[in-house]
């Protein structure tokens, strides 16, 4: 049975996120909100066959609404590099996420929630994209390790294709205030 991309589910999710953010910003009356930007490469370890690893690069806006919290939208280009005959599967992210600061201002946790675009080698699906992760930020560097599960995406199981993979990937990024 396919698992097929619910634009309710995304929808419900950003309504929550943007009502934690509304009611996060009114909080922070004291605070400069404002727009920084990141630009990050990423390396990936897929969990599944036939993938062997992942890179790519991505950028991310983020609104921060207070020091603790922020909404961001991130976009790039990845790619995950195949073994054997299996051709490579390029696709772009577009996700939407909530960041909490946990821990003097520079640990975070982050949720994103969006789509992976699946754009080379014949590859045509459009896959729901889920991603914590954990991070560590200063005025400049984003260090954070994140999983990553696409709902649509082929995988080889037990010599049988079937859909959903998942990766461990690691982003560096440099960021500044707009």
């Amino acid at each position: 049975m396919k698992n097929t991309f619910n634009i309710k589910t995304v929808i419900t999710t950003l309504a929550i996120i943007l009502g934690i953010a509304t009611t996060s910003a009114q909080e922070a009356k004291n605070y400069n909100q404002g727009f920084r930007l990141g630009l990050g490469i990423n390396g990936g370890l897929p969990l599944d066959n036939p993938y062997d690893f992942n890179l790519g690069a991505d950028a991310r806006i983020q609104y921060d609404l207070s020091k603790k919290y922020s909404v961001t939208f991130t976009t790039g280009f990845s790619n995950m590099f195949a073994s054997g005959d299996t051709n490579d599967l390029g696709y772009i992210p577009a996700k939407a996420g909530f960041k909490a600061f946990v821990l003097k201002d520079q640990l975070y946790l982050m949720g994103e929630v969006g789509a992976a675009f699946a754009v080379t080698n014949g590859y045509n699906d459009t896959s729901l994209l889920l991603s914590p992760a954990i991070g560590y930020a200063t005025d400049k560097i984003d260090i954070s390790l994140r999983y990553e599960h696409f709902n649509d995406f082929p995988v080889i199981k037990n010599n049988v294709i079937k859909e959903g993979l998942g990766q461990i990937s690691l982003r560096l990024a440099y960021g500044f205030k707009l």
